[in-house]
Order: structure tokens, then sequence, then C-alpha cells
């Protein structure tokens, strides 16, 4: 637990690798154990906050839609969460009965004629806002009105899956090994990911692609001279909802982690 009193030469050092980067994706190498990997994946998906709106109070609401259908949808739209300015109600100095510091009112009141979408909510913090803009709520027919005051707070995906941050997910990284093919042509084509390419008559790897590999073994088994094979390195997928960004979904995971392990040590201490 006390990394500061072990040697320099017992300190195992972590390697990543960036694959693939974009505004909702992140595509890593890393060079973790297969447990480690498997905690922090189940981190990423289980334990880090995100904001979604908890209660609804509805002051009129003659739509078409049920009260309890309503408060379903808009309960389930991702919000953009702004994760270092908001506590966890069980943290919260408040201690979960609901604060500025744990909570964030929204509004929606509309009364025109047809589709209502998600950017007619309006927020007291400009951060907190839905991620989908567009994202459709209730249809209005002549006459009919929704006033509703919503409370968005942080929690966490193994108590709701409007908590889940996104898509999650790792493998081992594949390892191809091409020996002496002959038909170099159909050998690229038995790839169903195209991770094969051709370089002139020789068989190569497409190392651009590598990621794709889902170790189906079809080159193998197309030619025994292809020997696919796995190495002590994982690649992890985070496709984000959108409500944070993936790279902070990882680190967010990382603090759940270390917490979890700090309240694990105290326990230990307590025991007798």
């Amino acid at each position: 637990m006390v990394v500061e009193n072990l040697a320099a030469d017992e300190v195992e050092e972590y390697k990543m690798k960036t694959l693939n980067s974009t505004e909702d994706i992140l595509v890593f190498e890393a060079d973790v154990t297969q447990s480690f990997a498997n905690a922090w994946r189940r981190a990423m998906i289980a334990e880090v906050p995100v904001m979604a709106v908890e209660e609804m109070e509805i002051m009129k609401n003659s739509s078409s839609m049920f009260d309890e259908t309503l408060a379903n949808r808009i309960g389930l739209l991702p919000l953009k969460t702004d994760a270092q300015s908001y506590n966890l109600p069980e943290r919260c100095t408040c201690k979960g009965e609901g604060c500025a510091k744990c909570q964030v009112k929204l509004y929606l009141k509309a009364g025109k004629n047809g589709m209502i979408y998600a950017d007619s909510i309006t927020s007291k913090d400009p951060k907190i806002v839905p991620v989908h803009a567009k994202t459709p709520i209730v249809f209005l027919n002549p006459g009919h009105q929704v006033e509703l005051e919503l409370t968005a707070s942080l929690g966490k995906g193994k108590n709701h899956a409007k908590y889940c941050p996104g898509l999650v997910y790792f493998k081992k990284k594949p390892k191809i090994t091409i020996g002496k093919v002959e038909d170099v042509d159909a050998a690229v084509k038995a790839c169903p990911h195209l991770v094969l390419k051709k370089d002139g008559n020789k068989l190569k790897v497409d190392e651009s692609k590598l990621i794709d590999c889902d170790l189906c073994l079809a080159c193998s088994e197309f030619d025994p001279n292809i020997k696919v094979e796995t190495e002590d390195k994982y690649i992890f997928y985070i496709e984000s909802w959108g409500q944070l960004d993936p790279k902070e979904i990882a680190t967010l995971a990382l603090d759940e982690l270390e917490i979890k392990a700090k309240e694990f040590e105290n326990a230990l201490k307590e025991l007798k």
C-alpha cells in the first residue's frame, strides 16, 4: 500500500500508448495485469460519478404522455457532467440531504404545438445541460403544456444504468506471426477485418488495423503458417455517451479505485 517505502527496482512501471482518439472514443494499449485491467474496466462502467436527473416535480403536464413515462424519458437523458464541481450525495457535507454542492436544478416549461426537444431544458449551471440537444422528449398538441422542475445529482452506474458513462471493454493485444504463405491474395481476403495486407509478393500485418483483430483465427485456419497469439498487454476501448470525455472516464475510475483501496486498508487496520 505504501509506495514510498519500496525500492526503485520494486516499483512496477505501467506503460500506455494511444492507438486511436476522437471526441467520444479512446483506444489505448496498456501494459497492466489482467486482474487490474478487469478492475479498471468495471470501475469505468460502474464507479465513475455521472450527473443525471434523479427527481422531477411536475407542476403541469397536460400532454398525452403519462407522468411516469415522461419522468423515465427525462431521467435517461445524458447530461454533461462537471465531476470536479459536484460531490456524490453520500460524500457531500450535507450528508445527502441536497445542496448546491451535490445537486443542480433544471427546468422545462413548454406550451407550443409540436415536438419538445432536450434543448428546451434550462439549467442553473450552464455546464450541466443535455448532451444531445435534439433528443425528443414529448409531443404537445394544441393547448397542451408541460412545466417541470428537475433535480440532477451525481450517481454511479452500479446503482442505475442512467449513470453509466459509456461502453468500455478490453482485449489482449494480438500478435500475428507470418511464415511462408503461397496464396497471398486469398490470405488477405481470409481476414474479415482486413488486418493482413499484401506488400509486393509478401503477406504482412497492417499495424494500423491490428486493433481490429478479434482473434477469430480465420487467417490461421486458412494457412497454418499464419500464427495468431496474444501478448501480455491489453487494448482498451472507451466510447463515451457524452457526459464525460473518454480520458476523464479512465482517470476518474482510477480515483475511485484508489478511494476503495484506502477504505479497505482502513478497514484492515480496525480489525482486532
